[in-house]
């Protein structure tokens, strides 16, 4: 049996296990049942962390990291193409959560280092996009 969605058909399995949050829970510790067999002594503490890899406090700073390779790629885009709007959303967000990650219990230093990570870069590309128009000739209009 199949479903239709768009132009593209997707099994019934792969649907009911997208839109079915209780089995991939079930496969989810599965998975992390199998790996705890393979966690070296020596990672343990890391492993059973309350912020370690089997939680989701783990693993979104983990996928985070990919908005500080974008900031840090914008840094080769020509300064007047840059989004102050996006890198001042950007900025905030990372200067926010930053903040956040030292009160909330238990501190997680994975997520404030990304989001240092993430505000530095904005607010790098804001003053270059501020420089850039401190410097650019004026236009009478």
């Amino acid at each position: 049996m199949y479903f239709r969605f768009s132009v593209r058909a997707v099994p019934v399995s792969l649907f009911y296990l997208e839109s079915n949050p209780i089995t991939m829970s079930k496969i989810y510790h599965g998975v992390i049942n199998v790996a705890d067999k393979f966690v070296p002594n020596a990672l343990r503490p890391l492993w059973n962390h309350a912020a370690g890899p089997k939680t989701v406090f783990f693993w979104a700073p983990v996928f985070k990291w990919g908005l500080v390779v974008a900031g840090l790629s914008d840094l080769r885009r020509p300064a007047d193409q840059l989004s102050v709007s996006q890198s001042a959303s950007l900025a905030a967000t990372g200067i926010i959560w930053s903040r956040y990650s030292l009160v909330i219990i238990p501190k997680n230093w994975g997520l404030f280092s990304v989001n240092v990570f993430v505000a530095g870069t904005q607010v790098l590309q804001l003053y270059r996009a501020w420089d850039f128009s401190r410097k650019a000739p004026k236009t009478a209009a």
